[in-house]
């Protein structure tokens, strides 16, 4: 038999590696070692005898399943205690749940539908055959958004529920009622047999598909219950209702699940996961073992008594006490400044002095909640010039930002076809592309009266833009844009995605007032001019070793040196939909797990800013201090902070 002394684990890690009988639940906080623990578990179970090819492994993403590959092959090719020859040709299987349906489905791919050598759409493709479908019934897809009617589909699916189910019992989701969803009604049909005239599936459709072969087809079922005799789940904290259901549809009858996750770190209840599903664990598996990872090889101990104070006023989840034998490191910096320009311009000027003490820069990182947030940010930086990297979209590149900019321009340079073909129809006014063929050709006077009509009123829109862009200070002339275009109302009406479009929108006004102060349309040209030249020097920085600049939500398994955690006041951190009245008790908790996350992304200092006066919407908001700086113990706060750049 194999052991595992000689394997660097503590007392519950080791614990975990040798329950390896029956379901058990392993919760592993922040920085506790869990892809060791996992890695040193299936070694354990093939030094016991397993086959290897009788483990599966799950996680989340590509890059997990990757590193955990290599830690369980590196180990089975290394041990010299293992009972007999490893041939890696019988490799245990580690994917993500995505992949995993791939396999099954290819395997039996006649039971589902579809030949075995489908396509996978991605989110690009998808958008593309809905945005064929609304033409096909007729509908603009510049007034019904792809992507939001796209999304609504992707979260029925997680939850389940096929088309024909949906359309069958008008099973609709909460708050999201109404015209917009007639419309995915009938997009959803046209959109899956296109699917299938392709040969296709979406992401989505890998999880569902494969869910419902093995809820309905006991001969396959029970096949990947004799493949696959020892199941492991890694961030099942994260799993939506399809993966759950495909979990436990893989479970035999001696219920061979080890599941991993943390409760504290559930932050995607928007994408789907439900945190219900690890809570329940011990319900589902009424016999299950439950180990708890608590020490952490991450952090020093001044964060992690911050992070475990801050938690610990959530109830929905499981006690657990991070503890660390790391030194106890500097204490947590909070900053309080006047504005949001101070605030970037003091994490800039910091990480610029933390790089000049040795500090690589890749090892800091400047985490915000909300993405509107990254302009002021990637502004102090190149200010300053301090190397960046941006995750995500680039603030200037953003769709939102680019409709209102080209309206301004299109106003002030009518020969800029690029910028009218670009809002001519943004939002939708009826006038489609024959008609836009037809405007460009210099054929207008051959259009139908009604859409000359439309025409007309689109080119005044743009007199008027013009003639606010000459009389008024940029900043409201933005703000005309928003409102005027009919931009603002259709973002008001677009979810949490038209939300966060209108925030950046707002956003772009707040980043005008700079340039209020110039003469006559000397501010137009300073903002034009600006935000060309920010997009072509975002580009300058791509390939450096650079500080990252990202959400929090993008933060999650990544780990610095030091973080840098912004604009951490109430209604932006906890964001102010925490508190609405239609938020769910696990939606409510969710802030502060996800403040939770943000701190455990240190592994030796923490910058805590909150800038005392913000402009959002274009107005200036004087604001408190979120509740989760007061959360840390004072002791733990590091004092008079000097503010020099």
């Amino acid at each position: 038999m194999c052991s595992v002394k000689q394997i660097s684990l503590n007392p519950e890690q080791k614990r975990a590696v040798e329950a390896t009988e029956g379901p058990v639940l392993i919760l592993a906080g922040a920085g506790a070692g869990k892809t060791k623990t996992i890695a040193e578990r299936i070694r354990h179970l093939v030094g016991k005898g397993v086959a290897p090819s009788e483990i599966l492994a799950i996680t989340f993403t590509n890059k997990a399943a990757k590193e955990m590959r290599e830690r369980i092959e590196a180990g089975l090719q290394t041990d010299e205690n293992l009972n007999r020859p490893v041939s890696m040709s019988e490799r245990p299987f580690v994917s993500t749940f995505h992949s995993l349906g791939v396999h099954i489905l290819r395997e039996h791919a006649g039971r589902v539908g579809v030949k075995k050598h489908f396509s996978i759409f991605d989110k690009d493709d998808s958008k593309k055959l809905v945005k064929e479908a609304l033409v096909s019934l007729g509908l603009d897809p510049k007034t019904h958004e792809p992507g939001a009617i796209l999304g609504v589909i992707s979260k029925l699916k997680g939850r389940g529920i096929s088309h024909r189910e949906w359309g069958a019992e008008g099973r609709l989701p909460a708050g999201r009622q109404g015209y917009f969803m007639d419309v995915v009604g009938q997009v959803w049909p046209i959109y899956e047999k296109a699917l299938e005239r392709e040969n296709a599936l979406d992401f989505d459709d890998l999880l569902l598909k494969t869910n419902n072969l093995l809820r309905d087809d006991g001969a396959v079922r029970d096949h990947y219950r004799r493949v696959w005799k020892y199941i492991h789940i890694d961030e099942y904290q994260d799993t939506n209702r399809v993966q759950y259901e495909i979990s436990q549809a893989l479970v035999g009858a001696d219920k061979n699940i080890c599941v991993v996750g943390d409760i504290d770190q559930n932050i995607y209840s928007w994408r789907g996961a439900d945190i219900k599903n690890i809570l329940a664990f011990e319900d589902d598996y009424p016999n299950s073992q439950t180990i708890t990872l608590e020490k952490n090889y991450r952090s020093t101990k001044t964060i992690l008594e911050a992070a475990n104070a801050v938690i610990e006023k959530n109830k929905m989840r499981r006690e657990k006490n991070l503890f660390t034998e790391n030194p106890a490191g500097e204490k947590i910096g909070v900053v309080s400044t006047l504005d949001e320009t101070t605030e970037a311009l003091f994490i800039a000027s910091r990480a610029k002095e933390l790089i000049k003490n040795n500090v690589p820069p890749d090892e800091i990182a400047v985490l915000y909640r909300a993405n509107f947030q990254s302009r002021v940010m990637e502004e102090a930086f190149l200010k300053l010039d301090v190397p960046y990297q941006i995750l995500g979209t680039r603030f200037f590149e953003r769709r939102e930002v680019k409709d209102v900019i080209s309206y301004l321009r299109a106003a002030l340079n009518p020969d800029s076809l690029s910028d009218l073909k670009r809002v001519i129809n943004t939002p939708a006014r009826g006038i489609g592309k024959t008609s836009i063929v037809k405007i460009f050709s210099g054929l207008e006077s051959e259009l139908p009266l009604g859409m000359r009509t439309k025409v007309s009123s689109f080119r005044h829109l743009l007199e008027r833009i013009a003639e606010a862009a000459r009389k008024e200070k940029i900043s409201e002339t933005i703000l005309f844009i928003i409102k005027e275009s009919g931009l603002e109302e259709e973002w008001k009406e677009g979810g949490e995605d038209g939300s966060a479009r209108l925030e950046n929108a707002y956003e772009l006004a707040n980043y005008a007032t700079r340039f209020d102060d110039l003469p006559g349309e000397d501010g137009v040209s300073a903002f034009l001019s600006e935000t060309a030249l920010q997009s072509d020097q975002d580009e300058l920085k791509e390939e450096k070793k650079a500080v990252r600049l990202m959400t929090v939500h993008a933060a999650k398994g990544l780990e610095f040196d030091a973080v840098f955690v912004a604009g951490l006041e109430d209604g932006l951190f906890p964001h102010a939909r925490a508190s609405a009245s239609r938020v769910t008790p696990e939606e409510a908790e969710e802030e502060r797990r996800l403040f939770y996350v943000a701190l455990t992304r240190a592994r030796k200092k923490v910058y805590l800013t909150y800038a005392q006066t913000r402009s959002v919407f274009g107005r200036t908001q004087v604001n408190m201090p979120s509740e989760f700086i007061s959360d840390i113990p004072e002791k733990l706060l590091e004092d008079d902070i000097a503010i020099e750049f």
